[in-house]
C-alpha cells in the first residue's frame, strides 16, 4: 500500500512542481558512477572488442547494483525505523524520477525560442534534449527533434518509470533510470561505443520493450481524449511502429505521428555522420511550431491514463494478496 501512495502522491509533485534547478538530482549521481566507472573500466581490460564488451558486462552489473541497492537499503532501514519517514523518502524519490512537467518544460522551450527569438535560438534549445547535432536543423527539423523526444520519453521518462514502480516500488524504479542512464550515455553504435555499450544497450531495450508497447496503446487512446486525429493515430501504430532501428522508439514515435497528421523520423545526422531512417507518419500537413504544445498536451493525457492504469493494477494485486 505503501508504493501505491507513493506512486499517486509522486505523480501529482510531478505535475504540480518539476524538478527545481536548484534540486540536486539522483540521476545525476547515477551518471556521475557511470563515468567514473567507463574511465576505470576502460584502463582495466584490453581495448579490444571482446576487452570492451566484458568491460561493458561488468559496466552494467556495477551500475544496477549502484541504482537499486542503495535506494533498497534506505528504504528498508528506513520503513523500519519509521513507516512514515519510509513513506515521505519513497514518495519524493517516485516524484523525482518523473518526467512528465520536465519533458513539457524543456521542450517547450524550444516552442519559445522558434516563437520569440531566431532558428538558431532554438537549435540551441532542442540541443539541450536531443543527441542528434543540431547545427544545420531547418525550423522544421527543429520542430520536428522536439516532438519526437516528447513522444519518445513520455515511454522512457513517464510510463515506463511509473510501470517499474507499480511492480517493484522505487527500488524497480531506480534500478529501470539506472538502465536508461546508462544507454544515454554509452548506448552509442560509434567507435567509442560500438563494443563497450553494447550490454547496456541491449538491456535498455529490453527494459523497456513491455513499457514502450503499453505506452504506445496508452498514447492512441489519449489522441481521442486529447482532440487529436485518434483514427490515424491507431493507424500510423499499427503500421509504422516498427520503423525504427530500436524495437521500441517508434512505438510512441508512430501514434505522435498520427495523431498529429504528420511525419516524424527520417535521415539524421550524430556525431557528424549522416545515419539513413525510414519515416514514421504520412506528411498530411506540414509539421509546424503549433505541434510542439499539442505533443505536451498528449503527452500529458497519456501519462494521467497511464498513473490511473497503474495504480489500479497495484490496487488490484493487493485485494488479491
Amino acid at each position: 500500500m505503501a508504493g501505491l501512495i507513493a506512486l499517486c502522491a509522486g505523480f501529482v509533485l510531478d505535475f504540480c512542481v518539476g524538478d527545481p534547478r536548484w534540486l540536486y538530482h539522483p540521476i545525476c549521481a547515477i551518471g556521475n558512477w557511470i563515468a567514473f566507472l567507463e574511465k576505470k573500466l576502460r584502463k582495466i581490460f584490453p581495448k579490444t572488442p571482446s576487452g570492451e564488451k566484458i568491460a561493458g558486462v561488468f559496466l552494467v552489473i556495477l551500475v544496477l547494483l549502484f541504482s537499486a541497492g542503495i535506494p533498497l537499503a534506505v528504504l528498508i532501514l528506513l520503513y523500519r525505523w519509521n513507516f512514515w519517514a519510509g513513506l515521505v523518502v519513497e514518495t519524493f524519490w517516485c516524484y523525482q524520477l518523473l518526467a512528465m512537467k520536465s519533458l513539457k518544460t524543456e521542450s517547450m522551450k524550444v516552442y519559445e525560442a522558434l516563437h520569440g527569438g531566431t532558428l538558431d535560438d532554438g537549435r540551441k534549445a532542442v540541443s539541450m534534449i536531443v543527441g542528434r547535432d543540431t547545427q544545420e536543423l531547418s525550423e522544421e527539423g527543429v520542430v520536428k527533434a522536439a516532438v519526437e523526444t516528447v513522444a519518445e520519453n513520455t515511454s522512457d521518462g513517464v510510463i515506463a518509470p511509473m510501470f517499474y514502480m507499480a511492480i517493484g516500488s522505487v527500488p524497480l524504479m531506480f534500478l529501470y533510470k539506472g538502465i536508461n542512464t546508462m544507454d544515454s550515455m554509452v548506448g552509442y553504435k560509434n567507435d567509442k561505443y560500438l563494443y563497450f555499450g553494447r550490454c547496456a544497450a541491449k538491456l535498455d531495450d529490453l527494459a523497456n520493450y513491455l513499457p514502450s508497447r503499453i505506452s504506445g496503446c496508452l498514447m492512441t487512446a489519449a489522441s481521442y481524449l486529447a482532440g487529436l486525429d485518434g483514427k490515424n493515430a491507431k493507424k500510423i501504430f499499427l503500421r509504422d511502429r516498427r520503423n525504427h532501428a530500436s524495437p521500441n522508439s517508434a512505438q510512441t514515435e508512430s501514434v505522435m505521428a498520427g495523431a498529429l497528421d504528420v511525419q516524424l523520423a527520417g535521415n539524421a545526422c550524430y556525431f557528424g555522420k549522416l545515419y539513413e531512417k525510414p519515416t514514421i507518419g504520412d506528411a498530411i500537413r506540414p509539421i509546424e511550431q503549433e505541434d510542439i504544445p499539442r505533443a505536451n498536451r498528449l503527452m500529458y493525457v497519456t501519462s494521467f491514463l497511464g498513473v490511473i492504469l497503474f495504480a489500479l493494477a497495484r490496487w488490484a494485486v493487493l485485494q488479491i494478496f
